[in-house]
């Protein structure tokens, strides 16, 4: 055990973490040349595509010095904020943190909060300067900042740069020198922690694991503690690129176990694993429970796949716990589900991964948060969906989720952070210095408004460097109305919304505009409107594509040409009676890029 290191790497977006991770496996020679590329390890499409980390990978690497043979278990995670639940369950599986900083960039807002995910676990953190090739590096500038942030010493800092290969041993030497072998008894009573799963069509659930205690033998019967089911451990193994099947595991190793498993209900991720015949005493202390910000409905094209839809949604949350999801049904779209994301790219990868790993086409319906109705005789009822909104009369007032949200950000952008958390009807909380120029602000904000493009705007406006955390505070009286969409007078409920009075005019015209450009033009006109109750506040008409009968006539008498429009106007008009507007899925997503 003495010989094993587990280490994950951190850092905010775009610090070239996963170049680096390909450094150390090509210098430890765990991928040959030929399996060698760009991000070895974002093996899905969206995470080549798009240039991010979306799941955490493990992999395994042998590191060979002159004082014996290491195993190093390295575990790459995601920057992007929405898959930070991807990092909390990464950190729980390791003793060490590679702490990823861009030397051109500096220290940022996810840095923070995963730094701080890390030392609450109590890892080693190894601060990495990355890029330091760059013309625009500032290393020594950077390294301040490190150790402001961590109180280390100059020395223990190691400049790198994953496209040259500058410092990669090094980094190397201080994980064998720095990060603590695994404690644990591995004659002790089998004790392992679940931290990931995928789904593999031939072989069931593969489970991801790192044994605290005990030893784990292919053939074993094994129990799973939190749903009480019982397997035999039919291959055991660690993850090299490919899984690489072992005898036997001891305390210490992650690896994966294959058992058969069918039903992914049977699998939860920070479950314990221990033997039948002599189990532990208690299992080890779980995640934390995810929180979902942004709830939205989900809903199959055609109605007969909402099967097919749940049994893709099950799948999925094998791979990303951070979903969640419950079914609903709506008057326009027939049955669905009411998912919770943790952020509008979550939302965004989830639909994406539904339509490439499961084939399913979906309409996801504009993101909202729950509200707590009171009728006039005072019962209390809690509302999801605009559509489930009780009519006006019988409302006595409604309450939505107040959050008490922290911003850490840099001194110089308080001034537009303070525009926008107000913008959003925040209410100012408390405001301190926290070290040099770095400060926090405290506000207590509605959930409602910045479950859309709140951390978007936050993010922007103080150049990615502002860090974001919140919790459910408690729920205020508001002044809120429901706002629908109405398509030639007929409402779509799958665009109709719950919001602020003072907001619901500028909204509603806004999303009329919107839909004006993404609905394709018909045979016969549409008129787009937004109504509170039966009041119409703003309208927009899409005009009718029309055929030029009277291209025909030339000279003549005018009333050839007439009786020609006269009776195209006929047919436009018994068109419109019977044709119906399809409303394309953009448009659902508009709603939430409105300005």
């Amino acid at each position: 055990m003495k010989n094993i290191r587990n280490f994950c790497i951190i850092a905010h977006i775009d610090h070239g973490k996963s170049t680096l991770a390909d450094r150390l496996l090509e210098y430890t020679d765990t991928v040959s040349a030929k399996d060698m590329e760009a991000q070895v390890l974002d093996d899905m499409d969206l995470e080549r595509e798009r240039g991010i980390t979306i799941k955490s990978h493990a992999i395994q690497m042998n590191f060979r010095r002159t004082d014996g043979d290491y195993t190093l278990n390295l575990i790459d995670t995601p920057g992007h904020v929405d898959f930070s639940y991807e990092v909390s369950r990464s950190i729980a599986a390791c003793e060490g943190a590679l702490l990823i900083v861009d030397a051109s960039q500096g220290i940022q807002a996810q840095t923070i909060s995963n730094l701080y995910m890390a030392i609450e676990n109590d890892l080693e953190i190894i601060p990495v300067i990355n890029k330091c090739d760059l013309d625009s590096a500032k290393p020594d500038e950077v390294e301040d900042q490190i150790v402001d942030l961590l109180g280390c010493d100059r020395e223990e800092i190691i400049r790198a740069s994953g496209k040259t290969g500058m410092g990669v041993e090094d980094v190397l030497n201080a994980i064998v020198d720095r990060v603590p072998a695994p404690k644990g008894d591995s004659g002790a009573p089998l004790q392992a922690l679940i931290f990931d799963s995928v789904f593999n069509p031939f072989r069931g659930i593969i489970a991801y694991f790192k044994i605290v205690n005990g030893t784990l033998k292919t053939g074993d019967f094994v129990k799973f503690v939190s749903t009480g089911k019982e397997y035999h451990a039919d291959e055991i193994g660690v993850l090299k690129l490919q899984m690489s099947p072992k005898k036997e595991l001891s305390a210490g190793n992650v690896g994966y176990i294959i058992s058969g498993i069918k039903s992914s209900k049977e699998v939860k991720v920070g479950d314990t694993i221990t033997h039948v015949n002599r189990p532990c005493e208690n299992a080890i202390a779980g995640f934390e429970e995810v929180k979902p910000m942004v709830f939205a409905g989900v809903y199959p094209i055609e109605t007969e796949d909402f099967e097919n839809l749940r049994a893709s949604l099950e799948k999925l949350q094998l791979n990303d716990a951070s979903l969640t999801f419950q079914p609903e049904s709506s008057a326009a779209l027939g049955f669905g589900f009411r998912c919770g994301f943790l952020g509008l790219l979550h939302m965004e990868i989830i639909q994406e991964r539904l339509g490439r790993e499961f084939d399913m086409d979906v309409i996801t319906t504009v993101p909202n948060v729950s509200y707590k109705v009171f009728d006039k005789k005072g019962n209390e009822t809690e509302v999801h969906n605009p559509s489930g909104l009780p009519e006006p009369t019988l409302i006595d007032h409604i309450e939505e989720p107040y959050i008490r949200s922290t911003i850490i950000t840099q001194a110089d952008y308080i001034g537009p952070i303070m525009t926008l958390c107000l913008g959003k009807r925040g209410e100012l909380v408390k405001q301190e210095y926290i070290s040099g120029n770095r400060m926090e602000i405290t506000f207590d904000m509605p959930l409602g408004e910045i479950v859309i493009d709140f951390y978007d705007k936050l993010k922007s406006i103080s150049k990615g460097y502002a860090s974001f955390d919140y919790h459910l505070h408690d729920f205020r009286p508001s002044n809120l109305v429901k706002l629908d969409i109405l398509l030639n007078g007929e409402s779509v409920d799958a665009l109709s919304t719950l919001t602020h009075a003072d907001n619901a005019v500028r909204f509603g015209r806004r999303m009329c505009e919107k839909l004006k450009e993404l609905i394709p033009r018909q045979q016969f006109d549409i008129a787009i409107q937004a109504a509170i109750g039966a009041k119409i506040i703003a309208r927009e008409t899409i005009k009718a594509v029309r055929k030029d009968v009277t291209a025909k006539c030339y000279g003549g008498d005018i009333s050839r040409k007439r009786k020609l429009l006269e009776k195209q106007k006929a047919g436009k008009k018994r068109m419109k009676q019977i044709g119906s507007v399809e409303v394309p899925q953009k448009a659902f997503l508009a709603v939430l890029k409105l300005d």
